[in-house]
């Protein structure tokens, strides 16, 4: 096994050891034997397959896995060059902001930063004590997740849930008692919407690494600040596993990492496992049959995004932040002048499928809520802001493209199925497929378990972007109509 340096440390851990690959091609198997050069990460890889090259002749990535059989396979080598990637859309950024973000992506190549990440391995959302179970159901309907293994600590319980094969896990953090109280709890009870919830909210991503250590150092010579053993109420934020920054004061959100993308529970020692009880097992077994009969989890290919609200003056250092934090590349933002807001979108250049590392959205006012009262142009990003706290507004999936038996658009087929199992929608779906490449996308009304809005998105005929500006501006109008809130003379 060839040793690797990645900035100045030898990498030998036991997940790069050779693996086994089983690769269909005409149903054939094949031995053969490559020694792989992997320049975008530097790296040079010998490994062992038993499978077979895919029919186009591409590499597969193995990568971000430690199983046996990958999950997912992912082609290489990254064409985007990040550096010189001209971002796209008409909101205009500062000249601060585009310095620093050349400068971010020098420092992440040369610090070996780019080199030690993968992609986006978990999303981790934690719930209310006695919500785990009831949140878990409502994603057996609306997502394709389902319960893996449930494991519990001194203080909670955690519940892992696999989707499709190669997407990223969904992990539900559930405080054992009522009572639990950390940093998490603390900025839910600034605002007046989310204190009803005050342990719902949700944490942030996991990202893989091939190194924990050489990691952390590196973010730690950049001024990020991360949970030391014994500092945080919740033993899941800081182990030999698993490092968490600390909540970004922008946007509130974690950023995790492991080098156990694949989530070998066993060696990932998250207290005990544990079984659920007869009647949490029959519910879920009770909620996975209704899903069933939908006929829905198939269309529902994966997370294609993630979009956080935050302050309009903090617009420009979050998505720095994020950028310093991750090994993701600024897409492009564009005005969604009709809401008095823009949408600010990055993107994994290592995937050529967003659902493998999903893209990260940050969604701000144009002007702040004090400076709009001299304008009075709607802000319902900003409301939201003040009225929740800066927190993830909504995880989208993207549905499968195409007309269903029904004589309708998978996306309408999907909603019209989840509406008759008691699934709230915010007005309805809004964008059109016709001929031509277009999006269709829709909001659910908020969970009342994680707070969190799910979002569908269609992307017809091979729609390329995230979004059209019509589409965000009715989707942005329906959900702040949802999240209002009266206080004396002020309404938002």
């Amino acid at each position: 096994m060839r040793l690797t340096q990645v900035n100045g440390r030898t990498i030998n851990k036991r997940r790069h050891q050779p693996l086994l690959l089983e690769s269909y091609v005409n149903r054939t198997f094949v031995l053969f034997f490559w020694k792989i050069s992997l320049n975008r990460f530097k790296l040079s890889v010998h490994l062992e397959i038993r499978g077979s090259k895919l029919s186009d002749g591409r590499v597969t990535d193995i990568a971000c896995s430690t199983k046996k059989l990958p999950e997912e396979r992912r082609t290489y080598p990254m064409t985007l060059d990040i550096n010189k990637y001209k971002p796209l859309g008409d909101k205009k950024n500062s000249e601060y902001f585009h310095d620093y973000l050349a400068r971010i992506y020098e420092r992440r190549q040369s610090s070996g930063l780019d080199d030690l990440l993968g992609g986006i391995c978990a999303l981790v959302v934690q719930v209310d004590t006695g919500d785990a179970i009831a949140y878990i159901e409502e994603l057996y309907l609306m997502t394709p997740y389902r319960l893996s293994d449930v494991y519990q600590n001194a203080t909670h319980k955690f519940y892992f849930l696999n989707g499709h094969s190669g997407r990223p896990k969904f992990v539900i953090l559930e405080p054992l008692h009522a009572a639990f109280e950390d940093d998490l709890t603390r900025l839910n009870m600034l605002y007046p919407m989310s204190r009803g919830k005050p342990n719902a909210r949700y944490i942030g991503e996991i990202f893989s690494t091939q190194d924990l250590k050489a990691t952390r150092e590196v973010l730690e010579s950049h001024s990020i600040r991360f949970h030391y053993p014994k500092e945080t109420e919740n033993e899941f934020f800081s182990n030999k596993h698993f490092n968490f920054t600390f909540p970004s004061a922008m946007t509130g959100n974690r950023i995790g990492y492991t080098p156990h993308d694949a989530f070998d529970l066993e060696e990932l020692e998250h207290g005990k496992r544990i079984q659920l009880s007869g009647a949490d097992q029959s519910t879920l077994e009770q909620a996975a049959e209704r899903a069933a009969s939908l006929n829905i989890t198939e269309l529902v290919l994966g997370v294609d995004h993630m979009a956080t609200r935050i302050l309009a003056g903090e617009r420009e250092d979050a998505i720095l932040e994020f950028l310093t934090m991750s090994n993701y590349y600024f897409w492009g933002a564009y005005n969604i002048k009709d809401q008095n807001s823009s949408t600010n979108v990055n993107r994994n250049p290592q995937v050529d499928n967003d659902k493998q590392s999903p893209a990260k959205v940050f969604t701000a006012n144009n002007i702040p809520s004090f400076i709009n009262s001299f304008e009075n142009a709607p802000m319902p990003t900003e409301d939201f802001v003040r009225n929740y706290g800066r927190r993830m507004h909504h995880i989208a999936y993207e549905i499968k493209d195409g007309d269903h038996s029904s004589g309708e658009k998978n996306i309408d087929f999907v909603v019209d199925a989840l509406k008759k199992k008691g699934i709230d929608f915010l007005a309805h779906v809004v964008g059109e497929c016709s001929d031509t490449p277009n999006l269709k996308q829709i909001f659910s009304k908020h969970s009342n378990y994680s707070l969190l809005i799910t979002e569908y998105v269609e992307r017809c005929h091979g729609y390329e972007g995230f979004f059209t500006k019509s589409n965000v501006a009715a989707l942005t109008q329906a959900a702040g109509e949802d999240e209002r809130y009266q206080h004396g003379n002020v309404f938002d």
